[in-house]
């Protein structure tokens, strides 16, 4: 039986804890065989991020026509974008087609360094969000999103149905930006549907690359025919199970960096 194919439009990450590294990690995990639409190079770790190099968008698109003229994709995941042009490139090529598409809305880096340039917010607003099947904000960008602050669970149920009723989509909340929780709840609304999916708290000194992670296994459920809540089931499970058997090494500068896609297989 073949596998089923995903495509992932996305940053790369020299450090391969983040973007399209972690995606074809995850994917991999799922079984699933991944394509590749690069964005951006970024130098970074975990703690740092040094240069943001972008693509030109014309090439970016010679590589997204190309995978969909040329594989069965079954599903799309978007991750860093850039630039208005880079998404603006993108969007005339998957608006008119029949495949869902994961749009997780990459705006900051966890270490704070911006992941967009000033034009891109409102092209991912009005372009790139009313193509997702399902959005995976977490919550600093769904702040950026609605233009408020994010801060209570209370709040993220509000938001996580504020953004599916406004982009027509799935949307998909983390709850890990919460301070001071023994747990963090997910939120997963889907028409008036909330689904909550809950984890304990791991005392871990970052979390980079887990955003992409998620909305990378979210994509590979897709790909594979689980149907939405169980998709994302799924990936809230494997994800952090992937921060529970993270490796961790003592770096320069810091206490350390962790790698949370590196410990083999998670099903």
């Amino acid at each position: 039986m073949k596998p089923a194919i995903a495509l992932t439009i996305a940053g790369s990450d020299c450090s391969a804890g983040a973007g399209l590294q972690a995606d074809l990690k995850t994917f991999t995990s799922f079984g699933v065989h991944g394509l590749t639409a690069v964005t951006c190079v970024v130098s970074e770790t975990p703690l740092t991020v040094s240069c943001v190099h972008p693509i030109p968008p014309v090439i970016l698109q010679d590589q997204v026509k190309l995978m969909l003229s040329s594989y069965p994709i079954s599903a799309i995941k978007t991750g860093m974008l850039y630039s208005k042009s880079h998404i603006v490139a993108i969007c005339e090529l998957l608006e008119n087609v029949d495949i869902p598409i994961i749009v997780d809305p990459v705006m900051v880096a966890s270490t704070g360094d911006p992941l967009l340039v000033d034009d891109a917010l409102e092209a991912i607003s009005s372009r790139l969000m009313p193509l997702a099947t399902i959005m995976t904000p977490n919550l600093p960008e769904a702040e950026i999103l609605l233009g408020r602050k994010v801060l209570t669970a209370d709040e993220q149920e509000e938001a996580a149905s504020e953004l599916a009723s406004k982009f027509g989509a799935a949307c998909y909340l983390k709850g890990g930006h919460l301070e001071d929780q023994n747990q963090h709840r997910d939120i997963l609304v889907n028409g008036k549907v909330l689904h909550p999916f809950v984890a304990n708290h791991l005392d871990l000194p970052q979390a980079h690359g887990t955003g992409c992670t998620l909305a990378a296994a979210l994509a590979a459920g897709i790909a594979n025919g689980l149907v939405l809540e169980d998709a994302a089931r799924e990936a809230h499970r494997f994800t952090h199970q992937a921060l529970k058997n993270s490796a961790q090494w003592t770096v320069p500068d810091s206490n350390s960096t962790i790698s949370h896609l590196d410990q083999g297989q998670f099903q």
